[in-house]
């Protein structure tokens, strides 16, 4: 009867996820027995492999963000309370009933958790000027060569290198770097003659 209770509780593993070989509870039992006895290799062994569980378990009740709180919220528990543990029985049911309790007391601190509204007057950063940047310079580079715009969108705006704007386009680095001269020298003289242009 309990081992069937333990089995309904235990969440199905996800793939790669580890899980408890049959009768790993009662392997646990004899871990804990081992524990409480002051063998510390068997509690690490036991802490572990009970954390595994307590995630899955978790997962499937909690938001993601709760999850690694309540795991250690029940590991401290399960610490704390590790002297009453009666290896007559099984295990499972007793870690079952502390993670239940631990979830429950979770669920209670999120309900109580304040939520704020944001207020109707919240500013945001203006990106006017960014918008109209990005739009005069698009303008700009169209006025000119293809070629030119080109590598000059590559090299000035998305950082790339003259290398790397030659492998991107399939010019020599050397007409690359003409480009560039070119299409800059014309961008200037564009912008000295037109007034609009901020």
């Amino acid at each position: 009867m309990r081992s069937s209770f333990l089995s309904a509780l235990m969440p199905k593993p996800s793939s790669g996820a580890a899980r408890p070989a049959p009768g790993a509870t009662d392997e646990w039992s004899g871990l804990m027995v081992a524990a409480q006895a002051g063998h510390g290799g068997a509690y690490r062994r036991l802490l572990g492999e009970m954390s595994l569980w307590l995630q899955r378990y978790f997962q499937r009740r909690l938001p993601p963000g709760e999850v690694d709180d309540a795991v250690q919220e029940t590991l401290l528990a399960l610490h704390r309370r590790r002297h009453t543990y009666d290896p007559a029985y099984p295990l499972g049911p007793w870690l079952a009933a502390i993670a239940k309790r631990k979830w429950i007391d979770q669920l209670r601190l999120l309900s109580r958790r304040p939520t704020e509204e944001l207020p109707e007057n919240l500013s945001v950063g203006d990106h006017e000027a960014a918008v109209t940047s990005t739009s005069v310079l698009a303008s700009l580079l169209d006025q000119l060569k293809p070629a030119q715009a080109q590598v000059i969108r590559l090299v000035k705006v998305q950082g790339y290198s003259i290398e790397e704007a030659s492998r991107a386009t399939g010019l020599s680095v050397p007409a690359v770097k003409m480009n560039i001269h070119r299409g800059l020298a014309s961008l200037t003289a564009f912008i000295e003659k037109t007034s609009d242009v901020e």
